[in-house]
C-alpha cells in the first residue's frame, strides 16, 4: 500500500508523461496514460486494503478481512477522513460479533469520522441500538433507531427496525 500522497504524486507523474506522450504525437499513448493516472487517484479515495476487505466480507470471510485490514498500518496518517470513517465501521462490524464494547467503540468513531453511503451510516447506527438496548439504555436505543429510519431511505432494514421495536417495549 502507498501513502495517500504517494499516490497523488504518482498520478501527477502520469499526467506530465500523458502530456510530453501528447506534445510528441503519441496520442494514443497520451491517453492510455490519462486513463492510467486515474487508478492512482481512484485509490486515493477508495483504499484498495478497505475494498479487499469490503469483499471479504461480502462472503462472511471475517477473517480474511481482519487479514487485509490488519495491513493498514497507520490509519490516522495512510487513510483520507472517510476511509478512516469505513476502516473503524469494518472493524465494529467484525467486532460486533465477539467483543460488544470494543464494536460500540468502533461503530462511534466511525459515526464521527463519516461514511459516505446513508445505509452504512443506518447500518453503524442499528449496531449502536443493538448494543445499548443490550446494556438497558432504552432511550438512547429508541433515539438511534429513529435516526436508522430516518436514514432507511428503501426500506431494507424495515425487518430489524420493527424487530428491535418490539425487543425495546419487553424492557
Amino acid at each position: 500500500m502507498f501513502h495517500k500522497n504517494i499516490k497523488l504524486i504518482l498520478a501527477a507523474l502520469i499526467v506530465v508523461a500523458s502530456i510530453w506522450q501528447f506534445t510528441e504525437n503519441n496520442i494514443g499513448n497520451g491517453i492510455f496514460l490519462l486513463l492510467l493516472a486515474a487508478i492512482p487517484v481512484f485509490l486515493y479515495f477508495k483504499n484498495e486494503f478497505i475494498l479487499l476487505a469490503f469483499l471479504k466480507l461480502r462472503k462472511q470471510d471475517f477473517e480474511g478481512a481482519k487479514m487485509w485490514l490488519a495491513k493498514i498500518k497507520n490509519p490516522e496518517t495512510a487513510l483520507v477522513r472517510k476511509q478512516q470513517g469505513y476502516f473503524n465501521y469494518l472493524h465494529g462490524i467484525m467486532h460486533s460479533q465477539t467483543n460488544l464494547n470494543l464494536a460500540e467503540k468502533h461503530f462511534k468513531k466511525a459515526i464521527e469520522l463519516g461514511l459516505s453511503m446513508d445505509m452504512d451510516l443506518a447500518v453503524a447506527k442499528l449496531n449502536l441500538a443493538g448494543v445499548a438496548m443490550s446494556r438497558r439504555r432504552k432511550i438512547e436505543a429508541t433515539n438511534l433507531l429513529a435516526e436508522v429510519k430516518k436514514l432507511d431511505k428503501q426500506g431494507m432494514l424495515k425487518d430489524q427496525i420493527s424487530m428491535m421495536k418490539d425487543q425495546l417495549k419487553r424492557i
